[in-house]
């Protein structure tokens, strides 16, 4: 093809002729053209952007690049995808209880790269369980038991790998079309046929306000339904931190808790939302009652027996899900951070957190790197709660004092309290309102 005169005609605002999309994707992924021809489009669609019928067939390319995933048709295979956060934790519990609902899940996570590790790192944090499950013993997993989590494969839409390592050097990241696609061609290439879709919004998330969270939630959920999927996405507080524990091994620790019927109330309502929304698309039935019927398979005990079905599938220690204390391995060193002066809690700045978490070696510096999946913290408060000088604010669980020497700075930054009038009566207020901000179907 002739890629100069394709790169100049995005350049200039023009359209791509059918076709043409789909075999630049095939010589970009065969390597036939190269990076920096590549680069050039990028940024060519970056600001000129792509019609709706060059966005689906651009993103079609992108799942079609490699191996593809196929349940048959006996399975409704409903898939959620998060834009991530700090402490989102959702994945670890959600996959089994939309799964207790009746619905089948086939989840593909990967490792994260920065703040706290990913699902897989997280999940790798209970003894003997298999992240990387092959291809056929996914499939039957799923057709089992209703569920399973495992590794991205390399082979599932691999130029869409490409590309996304590209946009990350070219600050083209931030391109709407760019993100729906990315996003959208791996939940194809697995073999879903719903998507939920959980768009994080606030100071910790990669869209900060709320007008960007909801643009970037109405493009996934057109294109995915242009493409003949069925489609939701809940816009959902980012903040601060979602729950009180950000790490691995203690998120795993929360995400069993909340089974248990315990654990912090923003976690348990914004996975009761997913799971209501996934319900909907797999059953046909309204939020409302999905969200019901979610609600009755935590009371119940439902939703912490399929998971520990689902630790045990994957080798894991079931026990976990009756006695996560003993089971995970989580550092034995703690330091405390208090309050330096008293009032209101007027920002937890959730990235800081995150950054603060990833020095103390809870997440990865470069791609590959190892990560300590035993530390984490603990927040001791929420948003708007009233402190006096030396109220305790953060919990450090760490084994290395150097590092916690190098993270202590951004959890110190995070907290932003005002001294203000502060009525300690109206603690907690902050936590009972809602953590989903919106909804789009």
């Amino acid at each position: 093809m002739d890629v100069i005169g394709f790169i100049e005609k995005k350049r200039d605002g023009g359209a791509h002729a059918p076709g043409e999309l789909e075999a630049f994707v095939r010589a970009f992924a065969l390597g036939k053209v190269p990076e920096y021809q590549a680069a050039a489009w990028l940024m060519a669609v970056y600001f000129n952007g792509l019609s709706d019928e060059e966005l689906k067939e651009f993103t079609l390319a992108l799942a079609r690049s490699g191996d593809t995933m196929s349940f048959g048709d006996e399975l409704c295979i409903v898939d959620k995808h998060s834009t991530g956060g700090v402490g989102d934790k959702i994945t670890l519990l959600l996959v089994p209880l939309a799964a207790a609902c009746g619905l089948s899940v086939a989840k593909l996570s990967g490792p994260g790269l920065g703040f706290t590790g990913g699902t897989v790192d997280k999940l790798e944090s209970i003894p003997g369980f298999n992240t990387h499950l092959s291809s056929r013993d996914f499939l039957n997993q799923v057709k089992r038991i209703g569920c399973a989590i495992s590794g991205h494969s390399e082979d599932l839409a691999p130029a869409e790998g490409k590309f996304y390592s590209l946009r990350d050097v070219t600050g083209t990241v931030p391109s709407m079309p760019l993100i729906c696609s990315s996003i959208v061609s791996k939940k194809i290439a697995g073999g879903a046929d719903a998507f939920v879709f959980d768009v994080k919004c606030g100071s910790g998330a990669f869209m900060r306000d709320h007008e960007s969270a909801e643009a970037l939630a109405n493009g996934l959920v057109s294109l995915s339904k242009s493409l003949g999927k069925k489609a939701a996405a809940l816009i959902t507080d980012m903040d601060q931190p979602l729950g009180e524990w950000v790490g691995n091994a203690v998120e795993v620790l929360e995400a069993v808790r909340v089974l248990q019927g315990e654990g912090p109330e923003d976690v348990r309502e914004v996975a009761v939302a997913l799971a209501g929304a996934m319900v909907s698309l797999g059953k046909g039935i309204s939020f409302d009652d999905g969200c019901i019927l979610a609600r009755r398979k935590i009371d119940d005990g439902s939703a912490l027996e399929k998971m520990k079905e689902l630790v045990e599938a994957q080798g894991g220690r079931g026990d976990v899900c009756e006695n996560p204390d003993s089971v995970l391995k989580i550092a034995p060193e703690s330091f405390v951070l208090n309050a330096v002066s008293g009032g209101r809690v007027e920002r937890i700045e959730a990235r800081s957190i995150g950054e603060g978490v990833k020095r103390l070696g809870g997440g990865r510096m470069e791609l590959g790197e190892s990560i300590d999946l035993a530390v984490g913290v603990k927040l001791l408060v929420k948003m708007g709660c009233c402190v006096k000088a030396g109220t305790p604010l953060l919990e450090v669980r760490y084994t290395n004092g150097e590092k916690l020497e190098n993270s202590l700075p951004y959890f110190e930054k995070a907290f932003s309290v005002e001294d203000t009038n502060c009525d300690s009566s109206r603690n907690g207020e902050e936590g009972k309102r809602s953590f989903v901000l919106g909804k789009v179907e």
